[in-house]
């Protein structure tokens, strides 16, 4: 499997900081921000990685980056000129995606847990059709927001005015070869963007997408906003001074 960390976007939520340098180069305790969804990828055995930005950006992210041998990994880069919405990832990355399966995560979301990996780990030769993660949240209006019954999706809605659950789908995404050719059929939406929610619907429309619920004792966050990451910082500060965060 491969993985694509989308790191676009222009960052209004946390102007005036992001005028200057994109929010993915910010730092997130002692890191920059783009190394947390980096790890993530390595914990599931990811080793090809592509990351996607701005023209203007990308040249950061090759200096802070390089091409990965560093790391024991290949990590390669392309722009997206626009934000044309996160499903657009597979178009620009089809050539890297190639014939294997690719995950997909968000520059700007931070997963940690003790035993996060767990919740990674998939047979990849015997994997099909979509894995999306649950997280349950105060203010899932804000999200594509997931409707589960028995452990199985029941729907899944992008940002709701009235959502049906709590339950919300983070930024990292598991997904078979045919999501670059399904990527290309999907219309833009209202807000012009290319939305995953509606590449999340195809496969729910053939009883293919799979999700699993992050329980008590994993933490997710959306860094996309001033309270988000200070919030990080006052978690991994603590971690820190516990020992418990390496």
């Amino acid at each position: 499997m491969k993985g694509i960390i989308l790191a676009g976007g222009q960052g209004s939520r946390l102007y005036p900081v992001t005028i200057s340098v994109t929010k993915q180069l910010l730092p997130v305790y002692d890191k920059p921000m783009i190394y947390y969804p980096l790890c993530t990828l390595m914990e599931a055995n990811i080793r090809n990685i592509l990351c996607i930005s701005t023209q203007k950006e990308l040249p950061n992210f090759k200096k802070l980056l390089g091409d990965g041998k560093q790391w024991g990994i290949e990590i390669s880069f392309a722009i997206q000129n626009k934000p044309k919405g996160i499903a657009e990832s597979f178009i620009i990355g089809s050539n890297f995606i190639n014939n294997e399966n690719v995950a997909l995560i968000l520059g700007d979301n931070i997963f940690y847990g003790i035993d996060f990996e767990e919740y990674l780990s998939l047979d990849d030769k015997r994997f099909n059709g979509a894995q999306i993660f649950v997280y349950k949240v105060p203010d899932p209006q804000r999200y594509g927001v997931v409707e589960i019954k028995d452990e199985k999706v029941i729907s899944i809605e992008e940002k709701p005015i009235n959502p049906k659950s709590n339950f919300v789908a983070t930024g990292l995404y598991f997904y078979e070869n045919s999501v670059k050719e399904i990527a290309k059929t999907i219309k833009p939406s209202n807000r012009n963007e290319i939305e995953i929610t509606d590449i999340n619907k195809h496969y729910l429309n053939q009883n293919n997408l799979k999700a699993k619920i992050l329980k008590q004792g994993t933490v997710w966050l959306d860094a996309g906003t001033s309270t988000s990451l200070y919030k990080l910082h006052i978690m991994f500060k603590q971690f820190k001074k516990d020992k418990a965060f390496k």
